[in-house]
């Protein structure tokens, strides 16, 4: 399962930790966002250990929507070294996502 990402750990998990991070941006009624859900807990799975992977509700955790600029669901932000390197808006298939995580863990 992937890592439930709040205002109280989004800092420690995230933004200080030396892994790369895969950050889900998503809500309970977003269609899109369940389809992608159960991808993310793979990917949690598969890296464990290598990269943080979580999910922030944008329904409970505005603040960090808003930090980001989350406009649209779901977002998927890649993270490194406390820093945005990457995003992603929308559905996308596991291997897309995969390949991202896969060339940021390689530098």
């Amino acid at each position: 399962m992937a890592l439930e990402l709040t205002n109280d750990n989004f800092q420690s998990e995230v933004l200080d930790s030396d892994k790369v991070s895969m950050v889900d941006f998503w809500a309970e009624w977003c269609g899109p966002c369940k389809m992608i859900g159960p991808i993310i807990d793979e990917l949690a799975e598969e890296y464990e250990g290598k990269a943080t992977i979580g999910k922030v509700n944008v329904d409970n955790e505005r603040d960090i929507a808003n930090q980001y600029s989350v406009s649209g669901i779901p977002t998927i932000l890649y993270i490194k070294n406390g820093q945005v390197v990457d995003r992603h808006v929308g559905r996308a298939p596991k291997n897309v996502l995969q390949s991202k995580l896969d060339a940021l863990l390689a530098n």
